[in-house]
């Protein structure tokens, strides 16, 4: 069983900035592919950004250019910076660890983006 506790969320104007965390249990978290997903209201899960064991990362086309994902091994943690927030992006976002065929989600984080 792995758990996963994020942090980080809050309220923001358009245009700021916000750092996600999410910090997972267990020794081989290296060897998990981490990923980003959020939900607004109304609408379905979507992922928001990926990366593997091997640091290379993936974005959603509306994310591109403007959030960023990382990891730090030693801290068993992943990281999302969110810059140039839109209203679009208000949502919760969740964190997700996959290992082999098993798959673990976080209880989420609410970001939102308003003025």
């Amino acid at each position: 069983q792995v758990e996963l506790m994020e942090s980080g969320g809050g309220l923001v104007q358009p245009g700021g900035s916000l750092r996600l965390s999410c910090t997972a249990s267990g020794s081989i978290f290296r060897r998990y592919f981490m990923s980003w997903y959020r939900q607004a209201p109304g609408k379905e899960r979507e992922l928001v950004a990926s990366i593997d064991s091997g640091g290379r990362t993936n974005y959603a086309d509306s994310v591109k250019g403007r959030f960023t994902i990382s990891r730090d091994n030693a801290k068993n943690t992943v990281y999302l910076q969110l810059n140039s927030l839109k209203p679009e992006d208000t949502a919760v976002y969740y964190c997700n660890a996959q290992i082999l065929s098993l798959t673990y989600w976080g209880q989420g984080t609410q970001v939102t983006a308003s003025s």
